[in-house]
């Protein structure tokens, strides 16, 4: 009997290890996962369960929440390192429960309650957010996917960035937005979270059809590029988006009645209402090759555009009605940029460069169809370029950027040209100040100390300052740079602004999938 039973365990080993040789192991508890446990502070324990024939997860979470600096929840996870991709089709249990409880699939750089991580979240209210915090013990920010309640969430790891895809119907999940830069280094942990955001009950989600994707193929030719208009809220600095095209587009303005926004896109102006939808092309007559230097007259009824298309191919400035017109001649000199427009509607402020060097100047905005051309007004002479001109809302400045000190920082300066002075100083490269209705804030562009110029494709920040204390603060953190605010942006009641991040996604596929 002894020897019986040595010879089934015998064989028993040797099938063991012949299906772990073939890659056959039986499928753990857990299925694709490691293990799971709860993150944080938690009343009540967490639970999971798993149905390998339908691969669903079926998550059990207390937690107060996943917010601010710290977490708390139950989360089911597998040790990776490079790049992933994780899907799943989502839903609660229940329609009870506090509106912000959590599904969440999360990319994580430990266990650690205030621990960087990304994640897309499914709230129970339908609101769904790609949320991350950078830094340990930083507070956590979102961007807000323009669906509601899709039926599938994917989040994926590229390289250093993170973005996420939502699928309203099912089926393959369609890239939502973010492309943000999060430092999950060597090895982080990824898989499925629950929190109930109420720390005396539990709640539970279902995870369908989970899949674990992982070792991109070599990447072949160029990314694909993706624009996102966004817009951020100044006081939470919640950010949302409102469309995104696999496209290539630039600089929104904020229509002066808040009902759209306007961005140019292939050499063309373009409306979308700020409700979403599909951008309408503005006739703007011959200039079919505007750039990204345009803006709205204090009164709403016109629409200042700078355009490539005439004469020499360089940059000339107009203005067209609101709703599209035979566009009128302002200057004549080029190449000009338009970039501010004085409060009471008379006059407009540009940079042109005359004699290879880059200056700011003013001009009338009043000359009727069929007079020649007004006189333009240098307003500065400093030797490195000034660019960004824009007047305050009560018109006693003109805010602008200048690299006179070695490296681009923002100024500002009385309407006639005097009085040129610093408005703050750092080691850093800053862009296009926008000053917002009320008189408040600014906001401007900042790129990192050793970047030249104000190229595309870049980390850069979005800073806030108050000028009541000249206290500055992180807006959002994206890629981009130009394109993202050349003009101004700011919404009527200056409360949000719009922007434009973009992403460039390689062209290629992962492998490895796991279900």
């Amino acid at each position: 009997m002894q020897n019986r039973l040595s010879m089934l365990l015998i064989i028993f080993v040797f099938l063991g290890l012949g299906n772990l040789i073939l890659g056959q192991s039986a499928a753990t508890p857990l299925g694709i996962f490691d293990d799971h446990s709860d993150v944080g502070t938690v009343l009540h324990a967490g639970s999971v369960g798993y149905d390998p024939a339908k691969h669903t997860y079926t998550i059990s979470g207390s937690g107060e929440n996943m917010w601010s600096t710290v977490d708390a929840f139950q989360f089911v996870w597998k040790r990776i390192s490079g790049d992933v991709m994780l899907s799943a089709d989502i839903s609660f249990l229940t329609k009870t429960g506090n509106e912000h409880k959590k599904a969440v699939l999360i990319l994580r750089q430990n266990l650690d309650a205030d621990s960087v991580y990304a994640d897309i979240a499914l709230h129970a209210s339908g609101l769904t957010s790609l949320q991350f915090r950078d830094e340990k013990g930083a507070v956590t920010r979102e961007i807000q996917s323009k669906v509601t309640a899709p039926k599938r969430l994917q989040i994926a790891k590229r390289g250093d960035y993170v973005y996420m895809s939502v699928s309203a119907e099912g089926g393959e999940p369609k890239i939502a937005g973010g492309w943000l830069r999060i430092p999950l280094q060597g090895t982080y942990y990824v898989g499925l979270g629950v929190c109930s955001h109420d720390k005396e009950v539990i709640e539970t989600a279902k995870f369908a059809n989970v899949e674990l994707t992982r070792s991109f193929a070599n990447a072949s030719g160029e990314p694909k590029l993706y624009s996102t208009l966004e817009t951020v809220d100044i006081d939470s600095t919640d950010r949302r988006v409102t469309y995104l095209a696999p496209e290539h587009f630039e600089a929104p303005n904020w229509a002066r009645d808040g009902s759209a926004f306007l961005f140019n896109r292939e050499g063309h102006i373009v409306r979308l209402p700020v409700s979403g939808g599909e951008p309408q092309v503005i006739d703007t007559g011959f200039a079919t090759r505007c750039n990204n230097d345009h803006g709205i007259s204090p009164d709403g009824k016109e629409l200042a555009i700078s355009d490539n298309s005439q004469e020499n191919h360089e940059s000339l400035v107009y203005i067209v009605p609101i709703a599209g017109g035979a566009p009128r001649r302002i200057t004549q000199k080029s190449p000009s940029y338009w970039h501010g427009w004085s409060p009471d509607g008379k006059t407009l402020a540009f940079v042109g460069q005359r004699n290879g060097d880059f200056d700011i100047y003013t001009i009338s905005a009043d000359a009727p169809a069929g007079v020649p051309v007004p006189q333009e007004t240098q307003l500065t002479t400093a030797k490195g370029l000034d660019d960004g001109p824009e007047y305050s809302p009560d018109g006693k400045y003109i805010y602008f950027n200048s690299e006179r000190t070695g490296h681009m920082q923002i100024w500002r300066m009385k309407p006639d040209g005097s009085d040129q002075e610093q408005v703050f100083s750092d080691d850093r490269n800053n862009w296009f100040p926008h000053i917002s209705p009320d008189g408040k804030w600014m906001v401007f562009l900042t790129y990192a100390p050793d970047v030249t110029g104000h190229p595309p494709n870049k980390d850069v920040m979005l800073r806030l300052m108050s000028l009541d204390d000249k206290k500055i603060t992180v807006l959002a953190e994206l890629f981009g740079g130009q394109g993202t605010i050349n003009v101004p942006s700011w919404s009527p009641d200056s409360m949000r602004l719009a922007f434009v991040s973009y992403m460039l996604i390689p062209l290629s596929d992962f492998a490895e999938t796991s279900r």
